[in-house]
């Protein structure tokens, strides 16, 4: 079976004439002069008064996958995984503090990358409602410097990253 393209028209028996105006995986979707927006089996019984072929909007599943999980990076809490550099894969935070008697504590760099990875995936949705909001540009403005001295002052764990790309970026050097 050959599958019409967006912009066939068709004469269908209980819905006369019509136009396709989307191809799903199961159905046409035709506008029929006389009852509007119908959805038919691929199937279904018409006759095809003109074929629009290659004309059938389709798309990969890697494009869906690609832009949903953009979607998901920018608008939720979703935590993208981003490699540590591997000299620090299994090692560990010692912090000593400064008192004598005072013990100190020991943190798998793991984590403690985990817990920096997710301070940058927060900033950047609250960098994003920041800019979908309903306040002035002044205050997105100003909100967005703020958020722009946080990554400044999150470029000293850049060293913990693998690719330069995951790197924080703070206000550039005029």
């Amino acid at each position: 079976m050959k599958l019409l393209g967006i912009g066939s028209r068709i004469q269908h028996p209980a819905y006369g004439k019509g136009v396709v105006t989307n191809v799903s995986s199961k159905d046409y979707w035709v506008t029929f002069i006389d009852n509007g927006l119908e959805t038919i089996p691929l199937n279904d019984t018409f006759e095809v008064i003109e074929a629009a072929e290659n004309e059938v909007d389709t798309i990969s599943f890697y494009d869906v996958e690609r832009s949903l999980t953009n979607i998901l990076k920018r608008w939720s809490d979703v935590t993208e995984v981003v490699p540590i550099a591997d000299k620090w894969k299994g090692g560990k935070m010692i912090m000593e503090p400064g008192q004598h008697g005072v013990q100190g504590k020991e943190v798998p760099i793991d984590t403690f990358f985990n817990k920096i990875i997710m301070v940058r995936d927060r900033l950047r949705v609250m960098e994003q409602k920041v800019n979908a909001s309903n306040l002035g540009d002044n205050e997105k403005v100003e909100l967005q410097q703020y958020i722009t001295r946080i990554y400044g002052s999150l470029t000293t764990f850049n060293v913990l990253f693998k690719s330069q790309t995951d790197y924080f970026v703070g206000e550039k050097s005029k």
